[in-house]
């Protein structure tokens, strides 16, 4: 397409023409303005197709080119590799004698930095012996001497089976006070009348303080040769050592250990029929609840806490099993432990119904102290619930009020004053205890209801 522009000029004007367009055919079917017939439609899909052919083929033959120069290049890196194989075997059937250089290698030496180690180094952010200890160097090759010396270093560090533990030690014993008083402790023991044994430095073969903070723990192990040796050194115990009497025993024993529980590690509560379950859902219902922890034992009740105004689940709630076998299995399997893709908090409950109120807990300690009081507590019935004991509460004599018609306005104050000083008497009569409500309201003092007669002159006003 091309547009032409003529222009006219006279004289002194100049005329100018519109532009003239000059379309050519595919122009104009592209513009819409010319219908394109069928032939040339036809025409238009064959050149397509012949275009998408020619692209078709060169992109094989491209291929095939290059298949054919990755063949040749494998079959010249085979025949390079089978030359080299056959120079070495030349090489190998005929051997020339060559000088080579030496190369020596320290076993002894560390492993070499590397550059951003070197790096690091530079700039002080490396520390060469924390390095070290990471990778230590190689042990050198020692000899049959060296060998000997050195296990026999390392049976004296092994513990033995024949030890004894040391305990209430002072916090500045040392090692050599240890083996100073075991060695002159049985120094005096008579071998010929007892089975104790006198025993010298080179018995001992371990010594283990256990330390923390450059500070000894209390206690060590000492380790013997044989259990002859380690009965002597128990005997010694309640002897004294810096001012502290020691406790010896053998390192075996663990008498007067306090039994841990079999529950102790699934909850920090102790056993109960009752099982707390924490993080639920907010989504979580009763009905949830039992058919989910029902497989470990029978359930009496599931309590769950809820919201007043939605009730929905606060996140928590109680799960009464009829014993203790259903929280105890429940602890212990994994499949309980979540609910509704939420890991579940599991423990031991309180169980209330095994509490003892106060006012009983008060008199079985006093009956162990032996001191029962003839005003404790005794059990009365009730015509209400038939079978219900409570405690009686010592009756307290409560006067009744009793109101004068023919009482004057003198004598009053001299009434209420008695009734304060009464109120007052049996307040403190009372041993301090604080007067029941229905009491006090009775002895309070009260406004005067009487009716006062007037007294003095009238005067009028005209």
């Amino acid at each position: 397409m091309r547009t032409e522009e003529i222009s006219l000029t006279s004289s002194n004007q100049v005329y100018f023409q519109p532009q003239i367009t000059i379309m050519s055919k595919e122009d104009s079917i592209k513009s819409g303005s010319v219908k394109e017939s069928k032939k040339d439609k036809r025409d238009r899909k064959d050149a397509k197709k012949n275009k998408s052919k020619k692209r078709s083929s060169d992109v094989l033959e491209e291929e095939v080119v290059v298949e054919d120069q990755e063949e040749s290049k494998e079959e010249e890196e085979e025949e390079q590799e089978q030359d080299n194989d056959d120079e070495e075997e030349e090489h190998d059937a005929n051997p020339k004698h060559t000088d080579y250089e030496e190369i020596a290698i320290d076993l002894n030496a560390g492993i070499p930095l590397s550059k951003k180690q070197q790096r690091r180094l530079k700039k002080g952010k490396l520390d060469l012996e924390k390095l070290a200890k990471k990778h230590p160097a190689p042990k050198p090759e020692l000899s049959p001497e060296e060998q000997a010396k050195q296990d026999e270093e390392e049976k004296k560090t092994k513990k033995s089976e024949y030890a004894v533990w040391i305990g209430n030690l002072s916090f500045d014993t040392t090692k050599e006070d240890l083996v100073r008083f075991i060695v002159g402790k049985t120094s005096h023991i008579d071998e010929s009348n007892s089975d104790l044994v006198k025993l010298e430095e080179s018995d001992i073969t371990r010594v283990n303080l256990p330390k923390k903070d450059n500070k000894i723990k209390g206690f060590a192990y000492v380790d013997f040769a044989n259990i002859k040796q380690v009965n002597t050194v128990v005997s010694l115990s309640e002897s004294p050592l810096n001012g502290r009497k020691l406790l010896i025993k053998n390192a075996t024993s663990f008498e007067g250990r306090p039994q841990q529980s079999p529950t102790a590690s699934l909850s920090k509560n102790p056993p109960s029929r009752i099982l707390f379950v924490g993080n639920l859902s907010f989504d979580t219902t009763q009905e949830l609840l039992d058919e989910h922890f029902r497989a470990f034992g029978d359930i009496i009740k599931v309590r769950m806490a809820t919201f007043e105004d939605t009730g929905k689940c606060k996140g928590f709630a109680f799960i009464d099993y009829k014993d203790e076998a259903g929280p105890t299995a429940a602890l212990k399997s994994k499949l309980a432990k979540k609910l509704i893709n939420r890991p579940l908090r599991l423990e031991f409950g309180e169980d209330r119904s095994k509490r003892t109120p106060n006012h009983i807990r008060k008199l079985e300690s006093q009956v162990e102290e032996g001191e029962v009081r003839e005003s404790s507590f005794k059990p009365v019935s009730r015509e209400r619930n038939e079978g219900f004991e409570a405690p009686a509460v010592d009756a307290r004599p409560i006067k009744k009020r009793v109101i004068r018609d023919d009482f004057k306005s003198n004598n009053n104050n001299n009434n209420y004053n008695n009734r304060n000083n009464n109120s007052y008497n049996d307040h403190n009569n009372n041993n301090g205890k604080r007067l029941k409500s229905s009491v006090a309201l009775a002895t309070a003092q009260r406004a005067s209801a009487a009716i006062v007669p007037s007294s003095g002159k009238k005067i009028t006003f005209d």
